[in-house]
């Protein structure tokens, strides 16, 4: 009884999850009130666009809802939603190729895919760090658009800690051409 009395905002994520599994809405929505933001900014890291970093937080919060009865508790839930979060950002980015090849055929692609050019540094740092191979680009969102240490994002990567500073230091390399060909360097 003492634990219905809780304050949600007080209840550990564990808790709202085992909640949440039993079928209390207000537990789920608490859940995802706590965690919104955080996976709201690894989808705009990921894509760097607002309007599809809102979509693909819709996204794992919807997903959410059917997976929560899968999380096993091995891991931290952060870790767990993260690696959900990196899920639904590359079907977003599959989905947007299919869609873009699709408009190429029909000759269109180029009257609707133009983005502005940014005079911000930082901003077209992060373009190019979208332009990395998948498993880069992953690597260095983690590292250093989260701030996790490479043990953390080897955890979320599913990899070892040294392929994580491995992707790291090939990122780099890849981004000093990026940045010197687009005259950031």
């Amino acid at each position: 009884m003492k634990a219905m009395m809780l304050d949600d905002s007080e209840a550990s994520d564990a808790e709202l999850i085992g909640r949440a599994r039993g079928g209390d809405r207000g537990a789920f929505g608490k859940l995802v009130e706590r965690h919104y933001g955080f996976v709201y900014r690894a989808a705009y890291r990921w894509c760097g666009r607002k309007a599809d970093a809102e979509d693909i937080a819709q996204d794992v919060c919807v997903r959410l809802g059917r997976a929560v009865r899968d999380y096993q508790g091995n891991g931290a839930f952060t870790t767990w939603l993260y690696a959900m979060t990196l899920n639904a950002s590359r079907d977003m980015m599959r989905k947007r190729a299919r869609d873009a090849a699709k408009t190429d055929a029909y000759g269109a692609y180029a009257s609707i895919a133009g983005e502005a050019p940014t005079d911000d540094p930082a901003e077209a740092l992060w373009a190019a760090v979208r332009m990395l191979p998948d498993k880069q680009r992953d690597a260095v969102l983690l590292v250093y658009g989260e701030g996790l240490n490479h043990a953390s994002a080897a955890e979320v990567m599913a990899i070892s800690e040294t392929t994580v500073s491995w992707h790291i230091h090939e990122a780099k390399k890849r981004l000093k051409v990026l940045m010197r060909s687009a005259g950031e360097v």
